[in-house]
């Protein structure tokens, strides 16, 4: 039996450099290439000598798919392309093509030019890689080669955010990436077609949890900023520069203006002015009320929200600062922490999921001295909130998804094992499907049962309605009677005298015979009358006719009469029957060796 499978090389049962493999139909995908925010050494990257110990991957590998331009999907891609070595096609959306290489190019400085490290990508490795990558278009399917077709679908998230509908002949799987089943501020919910795939390979971030109302944690979250504002504090939001960073900018924007605050707002990248410009370009991806808006007036350009300098930080009185990267692992928003950690008015607010190893899941866990690089340690005095702003689905919407798509089997990534083992449960439980949850380097193997497509005439559909039949349900198989022909690689059902002209063939009739001995001292007519009453008996839901020809018919099997030249008490019945009547035939002659009642 033909079998898809799928070996995670990172996002298994672990959250950060999601990489997945899939083997379908004969074709290889990757799905995701992205780089572990928790550590600085080879693990860092997904281990690509799983494909192969020596040589390019682009012998090993049909296509890659990256999902969003989030760098623990797509943090590792100039690496693997140019440095391993992959000349295929890679494929992402318009806005994660745009927006990817500036967060690589953000990426590499941190890393390269400001901790000095080497054996690592360069800004023409970052620019030869976009090169290969082919954007793709929300709902189009895209032809990789003869066999292999994918689809992407909207996914939420962030913004170009996709999931990704791959098919090989009658097999398929569907890759969620990372994605949002609620709407928010600035993006759409996530949607696919009821597209029923072998399996559905999803994220579990947040697989145990169930979010409380979106308008009670905004409620709270400007409670929280505008509290410690008042009593002369600074607030901190690490973020990523793209996604919540606008969702909550958005937020504070609106807060600022009804309540006519005066205490400046910063953010603190660079990235902004570019972020904000492709949420312009690519305003078809956001929602509804902000396309709507946009005529009037750009919802991305902030009156309140001014771009910060590093020398700010050590100004007096309150203020608020987006600062990224999102985990306080490096770059601006560590460098303010430290400076802000030690005052107890200050507050930190961290309003996305924290990898482990990360300065932001140390002080998420109640760390309160930490060390730093060059074996200092730094008492923090300051407050900590956490306030899940984060785009993925929670239980509920990837139960939602479940759903909507219909999956044979499902498979967890992006998650926590313990959390996962949770989920799986709930999953199998409620959906009566088998849940996998690999591991890093483990493979999963799922047998498919391919379907074979058949057109069926509309004469023979027509032929079946007349006969009285109940009308067709979609959801339960039928039974049609038909011949099946093949032209031009697809099959079709007709009826066999559409068949018989089709192929320019004469109609032969097939009938099978078959004779019984029966002991019965009856004249012929007698005995034929005695078996007519019989079968009149046996055989309630039947036509039986008694024929003036000397025969019994049923149906269309034909029953005849003659006395044995040896034994005048003896009589040969003879049957015959057409295949349509077979197991009557069958059923009959049987019967009839029995003898008849006395």
């Amino acid at each position: 039996m033909p079998e898809i499978k799928v070996t995670p090389l990172g996002a298994g049962q672990d959250v950060g450099r999601s990489c997945i493999l899939v083997s379908i139909g004969g074709k290889n995908i990757m799905l995701d290439c992205g780089m572990h925010m928790g550590y600085n050494d080879d693990r860092r990257f997904p281990d690509f000598s799983y494909i192969t110990q020596n040589g390019r991957l682009t012998d090993f590998l049909d296509c890659v798919i990256i999902s969003h331009f989030h760098l623990d999907h797509c943090g590792a891609l100039p690496y693997m392309s140019e440095m391993v070595g992959y000349d295929g096609p890679i494929y992402m959306t318009h806005p994660t093509k745009a927006i990817c290489p500036i967060l690589l190019e953000d990426f590499r400085k941190i890393t390269v030019d400001k901790k000095g490290e080497t054996n690592f990508f360069t800004s023409q490795m970052i620019k030869d890689c976009m090169k290969k990558v082919i954007p793709l278009n929300l709902h189009q399917t895209v032809q990789v080669d003869d066999e292999l077709e994918i689809k992407a679908y909207y996914a939420g998230h962030v913004l170009g955010a996709a999931m990704v509908h791959i098919k090989v002949g009658s097999e398929s799987v569907v890759y969620t990436g990372d994605y949002n089943m609620t709407p928010d501020r600035h993006l759409g919910a996530a949607w696919i077609d009821k597209c029923r795939p072998d399996i559905l390979i999803s994220e579990s971030t947040y697989a145990t949890t169930i979010r409380d109302s979106k308008r009670c944690r905004e409620r709270d979250f400007l409670k929280k900023v505008h509290e410690t504002i008042e009593r002369g504090g600074k607030v901190l939001i690490p973020v990523f520069a793209l996604g919540r960073a606008q969702e909550l900018c958005i937020l504070l924007e609106t807060f600022w203006e009804r309540m006519n605050l005066k205490a400046p707002i910063y953010f603190s990248t660079g990235l902004t002015e570019k972020a904000n410009h492709y949420y312009k370009l690519f305003i078809t991806w956001t929602n509804q009320k902000i396309r709507k808006t946009f005529v009037q007036r750009n919802m991305f350009e902030f009156k309140h929200i001014k771009a910060f300098d590093r020398s700010y930080a050590d100004n007096p009185g309150p203020m608020v600062v987006f600062a990224t990267p999102g985990m306080l692992h490096a770059g601006q928003s560590l460098q303010i922490f430290k400076k802000w950690a030690g005052n107890d008015k200050n507050m930190v607010i961290m309003p996305g999921y924290c990898v482990q190893g990360t300065i932001g899941h140390k002080i998420l866990n109640g760390q309160r001295k930490l060390e730093m690089e060059g074996r200092s340690t730094l008492d923090v005095k300051l407050q900590v909130e956490y306030m899940s702003f984060s785009a993925h689905a929670d239980a509920k919407g990837i139960m939602q998804l479940i759903r909507m798509a219909e999956p044979r089997n499902m498979l967890l990534v992006h998650g926590e094992a313990a959390k996962m083992e949770f989920l799986k449960g709930k999953i199998e439980q409620e959906f009566s499907i088998d849940c996998y949850m690999p591991a890093n380097g483990e493979t999963v193997a799922v047998t498919t049962n391919p379907s074979v497509p058949v057109d069926i005439s509309l004469n023979l559909l027509k032929r079946e309605m007349t006969l009285g039949g109940p009308l067709p349900d979609p959801k339960k198989p039928r039974t049609m009677h038909g011949t099946l022909i093949m032209k031009e690689n697809s099959l079709k059902l007709v009826s066999s005298e559409q068949a018989l002209k089709e192929l320019g063939l004469n109609e032969h009739q097939l009938r099978f015979t078959c004779r019984v001995q029966l002991q019965d001292p009856h004249s012929d007519s007698d005995t034929l009358h005695r078996i007519y009453t019989h079968l009149k008996s046996v055989l309630k839901d039947y036509t039986i006719q008694h024929l003036p020809d000397g025969t019994v018919m049923v149906e269309s099997i034909v029953i005849k009469v003659s006395s044995s030249a040896e034994d005048a008490n003896a009589k040969v019945l003879l049957l015959s029957w057409s295949y349509q009547d077979e197991d009557l035939g069958s059923y009959l002659s049987s019967l009839l060796k029995k003898g008849l009642p006395t």
